[in-house]
């Protein structure tokens, strides 16, 4: 399958993918993935339009033709810019990734779920591509037909034809859901945490470009790669301050939803690149001078 044909059937499983309402515990997880990932598309989105303005008047300058040649003094080099680290879905897979095979029965599926402790696996076939996933829910599907296989009513009757299928399976091919929804090794982060908040999934197959299973990936994983606490950002911040200072005690730093606070006497000539150098640690909402100055 081609990167385009993977990408189609990503975007047409997403849409089809199955919906269930969010716990109370999710909704505070969801959210704060939520407004992390709106800050990242904003930032992309504003720093596109600035590299896509054109020049005053629509027109770009024409650079005017030099009667002779002139000597100019080299351009100093210049500086180094600090590229933020793209974190990709390889950095925070495991590796390897349990799964069960198509014809593995009923039984055995719902075993090895609990072996494993965890609600869904995907479903290979001989080859290791993966064709479907298998979760708990589909499980208690026909666990539900099997228990009461006739309900009464109108609703009893919808809930009945919706699972009639799922009755008939006995294996992990017949009970699995699919079309898959999987994401590559190579892709985003951001991008991956998207893919599964929007089909609300708690853990998405990693394939190779051949829908070979490489790995796994649970909304945990993505979460903490996204979001860092306020515990690590502050002991990055703590490491960048004794860069700077002779005396790091001089400066006591506090996070708190990312906000960092700064408290303490400073050179007055230090405040500015100190305060800028924090500000560009990744996950710093904001940064609260509130030193004093010699």
């Amino acid at each position: 399958m081609s990167d385009s044909e993977h990408s189609s059937a990503q975007k047409e499983a997403r849409h089809s993918a199955p919906g269930s309402p969010w716990t109370p515990r999710e909704e505070p997880r969801q959210d704060a993935l939520g407004r992390y990932l709106a800050a990242v598309a904003a930032a992309a989105s504003a720093r596109s339009a600035e590299e896509s303005e054109p020049a005053p008047g629509g027109e770009v300058p024409e650079r005017p033709a030099a009667s002779a040649p002139e000597r100019r003094a080299p351009a100093p080099p210049a500086p180094p810019v600090r590229e933020p680290a793209t974190l990709r879905v390889r950095d925070v897979m495991q590796v390897p990734a349990s799964s069960v095979p198509g014809d593995m029965p009923f039984l055995d599926v719902a075993h090895t779920l609990a072996r494993e402790q965890v609600s869904a696996l995907p479903v290979v076939d001989a080859g290791d591509h993966v064709i479907g996933v298998v979760s708990e829910s589909d499980l208690l599907a026909k666990a539900a037909v099997m228990a009461e296989p006739r309900r009464h009513g109108p609703a009893g009757r919808l809930w009945q034809h919706r699972l009639y299928d799922k009755s008939h399976g006995d294996t992990a091919a017949g009970l699995m859901t699919f079309p898959p929804i999987t994401v590559h090794p190579a892709e985003r982060v951001a991008d991956a945490a998207w893919t599964a908040a929007h089909a609300r999934l708690k853990r998405l197959p990693v394939t190779d470009h051949s829908g070979r299973l490489v790995g796994a990936v649970s909304r945990r994983d993505l979460l903490r790669a996204l979001i860092r606490d306020d515990a690590e950002i502050r002991t990055e911040v703590e490491t960048l301050v004794a860069q700077h200072l002779l005396d790091p005690r001089a400066v006591e730093i506090t996070v708190e939803s990312g906000v960092v606070t700064m408290t303490g006497r400073l050179d007055k000539a230090l405040v500015p690149e100190l305060l800028a150098s924090v500000r560009d640690v990744d996950d710093v909402v904001d940064v609260i001078d509130e030193t004093e100055t010699d």
